[in-house]
């Protein structure tokens, strides 16, 4: 069930899938580059404003699933309009800042974005566009990225499946509700 708060800005009603925080893993692969596997923990925030606070930061994991190296941090801000068209505009630590355009799919929780604009710093590397898919399946969140360099065509190169990250208080709150004895709850 998706949780909708009575402060959330009533634009964002749609795109409230995304509030919360995100962690799980995911794989990155493309040419030049070494295939890895990845962690990643997203953050999807509000302040009641029309948009969305976006940080996203994920790091190289070893064949144990630990971290190994920091991989990509992004930042920025989600809109959405009456006509369910999805703005993104978001900013890499590698120098690159994109403006993104897509829509949220009809009757399902499902946004497909791409790439208007692109800026890059000359040290970032070669980039010229990607899309992004972004799905809510069965409570989890759920994304693949394609990516296009002047060398590369358009083509996945990273996707993660998340589960959202339940705050103890949260429990907490939902504990005051068991029997006085809470075990026969579990009975």
């Amino acid at each position: 069930m998706i949780e909708i708060p009575s402060d959330l800005h009533r634009d964002l009603v749609p795109l409230a899938f995304l509030l919360g925080d995100w962690a799980g893993a995911g794989v990155a692969d493309f040419p030049g580059r070494e295939q890895c596997n990845f962690g990643q923990e997203v953050t999807f925030s509000h302040d009641g404003r029309d948009f969305l606070e976006y940080v996203s930061h994920s790091w190289e994991l070893d064949d144990k699933g630990e971290k190994v190296r920091p991989l990509e941090t992004e930042s920025g801000y989600w809109r959405i309009d009456s006509e369910r068209r999805v703005e993104a505009v978001m900013i890499r630590d590698r120098g690159v800042a994109e403006v993104w355009y897509g829509e949220l799919a009809d009757q399902k929780p499902q946004i497909d974005l791409a790439t208007d604009a692109v800026a890059r710093l000359s040290s970032s590397g070669p980039y010229t566009g990607g899309k992004r898919l972004y799905g809510y399946v069965k409570g989890d969140l759920m994304w693949v990225g394609e990516m296009a360099t002047p060398e590369t065509p358009l083509r996945p190169y990273m996707s993660a499946h998340l589960k959202k990250v339940v705050d103890p208080s949260e429990w907490a709150r939902d504990l005051k509700d068991l029997p006085d004895d809470g075990i026969a709850f579990f009975r």
